[in-house]
């Protein structure tokens, strides 16, 4: 009775229709309208459903009310999520998750041998993630290992030749003491002292040689550990590993791959490093103290509320860039604002965090304000 007395409204105001082929028609039109103004209304029940968690009535008219009272919630919360009802001394504007990435990159050239992880993967700090098949470098190390076992021997030679050269030494210095008595008494001839004296100079000279010789093994020793200590560093280096906790953000290069030096592998996410970045005008981010509280709801899930701390404000003015959503916000100057997450609800939620997301930010301007109710922190 009601959609045929909606009908007969209708009817009444619209232009007289010549033919029952166009009765047909307008009538198959205000169905079609009446059909998608209906699913329009579900549609604005589902999302508040959503929001709100709220069990609506599927019969009656009870659906009607239902729906009418979803699309009371469903204004109440894009108006909280405008900022239309924030008071006076909180700010809000739009921003996107980021984290501080790393490059895990290679610093020698060579060819992958493995690459351990997939995008995606969590990787803790000195997990190995890949490794580079460098064989000449392995080859120079054990020559240069060879090299360490050589001047070693040389110095051991060295030395046994300092012993007995300083046996030579003490017999030349007895023989020549003895001869020089001998020449003041009358009884040794200056001829004999002179060769004895001639034979001690010579143990001196042979000594300081064999001296220097082991001054030049342990020369040899201490270049050859360095050469194998850079090899080994080296070699150490072709071994790829996780810098910091986080996630695989990208697999740049796969096993079997010849890659340069400096090369890129992998970029990872540093989990433990996760911020909003903000654009506020040079009236609200001069009030902003490093260390104040601020706010973030994220548009995949606005029924929660995030707690973070102001981290950064830049010193110098920027046009807003073009991710800032209209073109007049984008004509303004700004400073840009790093809202950082609590490190303890990022260990929390460390399997949730994405980046990329967009959202709010929200900070506070007075800090003696307090937060509305709706920004109270709401976690999982």
């Amino acid at each position: 009775m009601a959609r045929a007395a909606s009908h007969v409204g209708v009817a009444a105001v619209l232009p007289s229709v010549q033919s029952s082929r166009g009765q047909s028609r307008w009538t198959h039109d205000v169905r079609g309208q009446m059909r998608r103004a209906r699913l329009h209304l579900a549609a604005l029940a589902a999302v508040a459903v959503f929001v709100a968690g709220t069990p609506l009535p599927r019969t009656g008219h009870g659906s009607v009310i239902a729906a009418a009272d979803a699309q009371s919630r469903l204004r109440t919360l894009i108006d909280r999520l405008r900022g239309n009802t924030l008071p006076a001394g909180v700010a809000r504007t739009n921003g996107r998750i980021e984290a501080t990435q790393i490059d895990v990159a290679a610093k020698y050239a060579g060819r992958l041998s493995e690459v351990s992880v997939e995008e995606g993967d969590p990787v803790t700090a000195g997990q190995v993630v890949a490794r580079i098949s460098a064989p000449e470098y392995e080859a120079q190390l054990r020559g240069a290992q060879a090299q360490v076992v050589r001047a070693e021997h040389t110095k051991a030679e060295a030395e046994a030749q300092i012993a007995a050269r300083n046996s030579d030494l003490q017999l030349a210095q007895a023989e020549l003491d003895r001869a020089e008595q001998l020449a003041r008494t009358g009884s040794g001839t200056i001829q004999n002292r002179d060769q004895r004296r001639a034979a001690f100079t010579a143990a001196q000279a042979a000594l300081r040689a064999v001296v220097a010789q082991r001054s030049q093994a342990e020369f040899a020793i201490r270049s050859a550990e360095a050469d194998e200590h850079r090899l080994q560093a080296i070699l150490d280096d072709l071994i790829l590993r996780a810098p910091r906790n986080g996630r695989v953000q990208y697999k740049l290069a796969w096993g079997g791959e010849v890659i340069g030096a400096g090369s890129r592998v992998l970029t990872i996410l540093d989990l433990a490093d996760v911020y909003m970045t903000i654009f506020l005008p040079a009236a609200q981010a001069g009030r902003l103290k490093i260390g104040d509280e601020a706010r973030i709801i994220l548009d995949p899930v606005p029924q929660y509320v995030v707690p973070a701390k102001i981290s950064f404000v830049a010193a110098d003015a920027q046009f807003t860039p073009k991710t800032v959503e209209t073109r007049e916000e984008r004509e303004k100057l700004v400073f840009r604002v790093r809202l950082q997450i609590d490190p303890d609800v990022l260990r929390q939620y460390e399997n949730r965090v994405k980046t990329g997301v967009r959202g709010l930010g929200f900070v506070r301007t007075n800090p003696e304000t307090a937060w509305p109710a709706d920004l109270q922190v709401q976690l999982p």
